[in-house]
């Protein structure tokens, strides 16, 4: 009799190897984080748990999506170029990961996030400061999020007050979030490597946020970063804003039915309020955000809004 032929026992298939002959799109931000070394710190500072749900954006040909999917229960990527949607398909089909993962194929500064617990991407860099507000204004909460960002950009997202790179961005990102700064990245870990360094950052929401209306908080901010290094009164008597400021006063008291004086003077009410909390010497770059919440309180109590 033959030998009976050994039955190789049924493995699931593993992701393949994707294709290295790719022309990346540097015009649209693809640098492949291609260090296996930094992919998996990210992965592992995302403190993922099995029965989570993880946004990813900007997945290029799958290095990290690939780790993301052996610790998450489902993978949402957001990829806005064709090419490297065929690769991640090619990559994971047929694998014990195919079902796990769901690729949206555009921009995800266009579409509405989908519900996620944590968000781990290697970003474009040209779109960092939109997508860091669509996600810190994301309801319901998520956990944390894992951006890879330009140094520059980091440092800014991190900035104190006095810091020479200390700006809106820095106040806004702060007043929701809690902001570290996780480690630096060299241009030589990428594919193709891009002209600056980069640094990877972790935000953990403020859950419940600060009651306060956006919208009004940062319109201030826009009128106090401008001048940051000026006094706010300087800030505050430019003729375009003592307008934009007076229109705002004047639809506010038509609709609350306050009557105004005909000898109302908007530059002399900012200096009041200014003067009536002792901010009129204070400049943006040294202010924090209790003293940003005290001046929008302050300027809202009299009536003075933002948006």
């Amino acid at each position: 009799m033959g030998k009976a032929k050994a039955v190789k026992s049924q493995k699931a298939k593993k992701p393949s190897v994707v294709s290295q002959n790719i022309p990346f799109r540097t015009d649209i931000g693809q640098h492949i984080l291609k260090n296996p070394l930094i992919v998996q710190s990210m992965v592992e500072k995302a403190g993922i748990h099995q029965n989570e749900t993880v946004l990813e954006v900007g997945p290029g040909t799958g290095n990290m999506t690939a780790k993301l999917l052996e610790k998450a229960k489902r993978v949402v990527a957001f990829e806005v170029d064709p090419r490297m949607v065929a690769e991640l398909q090619k990559r994971f089909m047929g694998s014990q990961f195919q079902s796990k993962l769901e690729i949206v194929v555009g921009d995800v500064l266009k579409h509405d996030l989908p519900f996620f617990d944590v968000c781990v991407a290697n970003l474009p860099y040209q779109i960092s400061s939109p997508f860091i507000f669509k996600l810190l204004l994301h309801r319901p909460f998520f956990k944390c999020a894992i951006l890879m960002f330009q140094r520059e950009f980091a440092q800014r997202l991190v900035a104190e007050p006095g810091d020479k790179l200390y700006c809106r961005l820095s106040v806004n990102t702060q007043l929701l979030a809690r902001v570290d700064h996780l480690m630096k990245v060299g241009a030589n870990n990428f594919r193709p490597p891009p002209k600056v360094e980069s640094s990877v950052i972790r935000l953990e929401p403020r859950n419940p946020p600060p009651p306060i209306n956006f919208k009004e908080w940062d319109g201030m901010l826009r009128i106090v970063f401008l001048r940051k290094n000026k006094t706010l009164r300087a800030g505050f008597v430019q003729t375009t804003v003592l307008q934009v400021l007076e229109k705002n006063y004047r639809t506010h008291c038509s609709q609350t039915n306050k009557k105004i004086p005909d000898s109302f003077n908007m530059r002399e009410m900012l200096d009041s309020i200014l003067s009536e909390i002792e901010f009129d010497k204070k400049r943006a770059r040294s202010m924090d955000i209790d003293d940003f919440l005290t001046l929008l309180h302050a300027f809202n109590k009299e009536g003075i809004h933002f948006a």
